[in-house]
């Protein structure tokens, strides 16, 4: 029976989840997952678990914060002034906005904190800082070309 390797396109389907079991995404049997192995559409750590895989197999990959989104950083933080922002625009803590910088860079960041003085923005990844669970099963194999 063939098993995955480099160069496949493989379809999975798998629910990931966070070490307090919340999960954070999915990909189920009306919406699986396609990607080519060795490609670097996925966390290295996925593709080296699902090499060798066969159909049907199923696995849990753990994958810790360093080798996911990495850590979380101070220096992604951004303060600004309160008065940067319209008046008359309310502000929610957990909102997203788009921030465009000086060289024209375009980021989406979330709002952390919010007071009379200061706007704190999140440029991290959700997932940074967090170990993250992968409960997987191979569905298909497209061998590479």
């Amino acid at each position: 029976m063939q098993t995955a390797k480099p160069g496949d396109r493989v379809t999975i389907r798998y629910i990931g989840t966070l070490d307090n079991g919340r999960i954070f995404d999915s990909a189920d049997h009306d919406n699986p997952y396609n990607f080519t192995l060795g490609a670097g559409e996925v966390f290295p750590l996925l593709e080296e678990a699902i090499c060798g895989m066969r159909v049907g197999e199923a696995a849990n990959v753990e994958i810790k914060a360093a080798d996911a989104y990495g850590p979380r950083r101070d220096g992604n933080l951004l303060r600004l002034p309160r008065n940067r922002f319209p008046t008359g625009r309310e502000l929610r803590v957990g909102e997203k906005l788009s921030i465009t910088f000086g060289d024209g860079e375009e980021r989406v960041m979330c709002l952390l904190k919010i007071d009379e003085e200061e706007v704190v923005l999140d440029g991290n990844h959700p997932l940074a800082g967090l170990d993250l669970t992968f409960a997987l099963q191979l569905d298909q194999i497209d061998p590479g070309r």
